[in-house]
């Protein structure tokens, strides 16, 4: 999971992750084609785009895989002690199914043991891995105890403000994540962060030696103020419970929206109301207030619908059941996050209670976080946790052209409407990542020692070359100018194209492993089974990697 915004007491004005956002066709709109063509609006199915499966036949495609999982493991080369689970299927237009699978050696999870399985017609046509190397491990007996893993993981706890004196939990795991795989425990922490923010911290520790292989956060938070304080007036769909009308989206999943009243734990309070009419427009500090509420169940309807409309994808998960969100969350809380464990979506009220984080961006980032776990599952660290980071702005700011609101109209600026600096400037820029003062616009040897909302910077400022050229524009009213590393002029595809390339390669090409080489790679081979190895698109991909620095 990961946070829109990297813990401002502590690290200025970034936006963060963890493990486990409209167009307005106004004055000022560029002759882009992206700028003019709404993001899946394509008459004709691309064939290799996915094709929307009911669940009835999700579950058989996953039944099915799940049943020839053995053949499979040894068709694709697997030891005899390895097994395969099934995590998901996408299936595309033209037939090809990418069977998504998680491993198990000895009966062991294996983390970044991932891989997916392409095929057609019943035969196998590749496969995508987290890691190469063939698991391999010598002995299944730990010399390490898991309670000096779990002290080490305690302590380590503590440099996040942690006050927990023993962990949640522990399991024997092989560590896959990178180099040779070894034995492993993984050890997790809870409590709370020092800014309030919940701990989720998973460490990795290796059980002959003792060694700290990894550590990930396991909340993803986000940084937003929403209402429609910042959408204006929205239609939200209700339900009606005898009298009264409760803030739950039977069309979507059933989305419910809950009212934590400035505490930090539990479900919370569905929000319910008499005459169907919402919030107010307005801040306030009033722990009922209804305005943050209606952003938050405003971001959860959009975020839905651009993910169904652009993708077919119905809900996180693809499985049709939607999250809730939670609002009023702690007191001046100045975040929000995702959390893959409880499937849900929680916004703080900022500063003195009266900015809640609620943006249209800021929640399209969040719950993209939960896409990216229940897909690829990139993990929260270097090069792989820059790629969640730009994942969730990407798709964040997908979500913000599709809903073409007039209050907050589409940009390539991250949460531009919440004012976290306090000058009006936004958090995060696509077109010029070092223009916050510390993203990367650029790829380099070092970019993965950067924290994951900087090294980000790579992949947006790849995204917006891709979408839109570099150079000068205006679109929508805000100007943009975009520099390459090499000095070479891009053209961009457009806004739609560019998404459908990178939810492609993300849902069928990333693993939890990919850094920005195997990104390249990745985002090359979605280019080329949606428009072709010789397309346009795929030259486009090509040059926007390298204007970034990725070979």
């Amino acid at each position: 999971m990961s946070p829109l915004y990297a813990r401002h007491k502590r690290t200025s004005l970034a936006i963060a992750t963890a493990v486990a956002a409209g167009a307005l066709l106004a004055t000022g709109l560029t002759t882009s084609a992206s700028a003019q063509t709404p993001a899946g609006a394509a008459a004709t199915p691309l064939a290799a785009a996915p094709t929307t499966l009911s669940a009835a036949a999700r579950t058989t495609l996953i039944q099915q895989a799940q049943a020839g999982a053995t053949e499979t493991a040894q068709q694709i080369g697997l030891g005899t002690q390895e097994k395969l689970v099934v995590k998901d299927v996408v299936k595309d237009v033209d037939g090809t199914v990418h069977t998504r699978y998680e491993r198990t050696y000895a009966g062991l999870p294996v983390l970044g043991g991932d891989l997916i399985v392409h095929s057609r017609s019943g035969k196998t046509q590749g496969v995508t891995r987290a890691n190469k190397s063939a698991i391999k491990v010598a002995s299944l007996t730990p010399r390490v105890t898991a309670a000096k893993a779990a002290q080490q993981a305690v302590s380590a706890a503590k440099t996040l403000g942690s006050a927990k004196t023993a962990a949640d939990g522990a399991r024997k795991v092989i560590w896959a994540g990178s180099g040779k795989p070894v034995l492993a425990y993984e050890t997790v922490v809870g409590g709370l962060q020092d800014d309030g923010t919940p701990n989720q911290l998973h460490v990795i520790t290796d059980a002959t030696t003792g060694k700290k292989l990894f550590e990930y956060q396991g909340i993803e938070n986000a940084t937003g103020t929403g209402k429609s304080l910042y959408s204006g007036t929205v239609s939200l769909t209700t339900t009606l419970s005898g009298s009264t009308y409760q803030l739950s989206d039977a069309t979507r999943g059933s989305h419910k929206t809950y009212n934590l009243a400035h505490k930090t734990s539990g479900k919370g309070t569905l929000f319910t109301d008499a005459d169907n009419v919402w919030g107010t427009g307005s801040a306030s500090s009033s722990s009922t207030d209804q305005t943050a509420a209606v952003d938050a169940a405003y971001g959860a309807q959009e975020t839905w619908d651009f993910y169904k409309s652009t993708f077919n994808r119905s809900g996180i998960k693809n499985n049709g059941v939607g999250a809730y969100s939670r609002v009023h969350y702690g007191s001046s809380y100045v975040n929000a996050f995702w959390d893959d464990s409880c499937f849900c979506m929680t916004y703080g009220d900022g500063e003195g209670n009266v900015s809640p984080l609620t943006s249209l961006d800021v929640a399209g980032h969040e719950m993209s976080h939960g896409v990216t776990s229940n897909t690829a599952g990139l993990e929260y660290s270097g090069e792989s946790g820059g790629l969640n980071e730009a994942t969730s702005d990407i798709f964040g700011t997908g979500v913000e052209f599709f809903a073409n609101n007039s209050n907050d109209v589409g940009d390539y600026l991250i949460g531009e409407e919440i004012d976290i600096n306090g000058d009006g400037t936004p958090l995060r820029y696509m077109d010029k990542p070092s223009k916050d003062g510390g993203s990367a616009d650029y790829w380099s040897s070092t970019v993965g020692n950067k924290d994951v909302h900087y090294s980000s910077g790579v992949a947006n400022h790849f995204f917006y070359l891709l979408a839109e050229g570099s150079g000068s524009k205006t679109i929508n009213g805000v100007t943009y100018n975009s520099p390459t590393s090499n000095g070479s002029t891009v053209t961009g595809i457009g806004r739609a194209k560019a998404l459908q390339i990178w939810y492609k390669a993300l849902t069928t090409y990333f693993t939890s492993t990919t850094d920005y080489k195997a990104a390249r790679t990745a985002t090359l081979s979605a280019a080329s089974a949606l428009y072709g190895s010789t397309s346009t698109e795929y030259k486009a991909v090509a040059a926007a990697w390298s204007a970034v620095n990725v070979a």
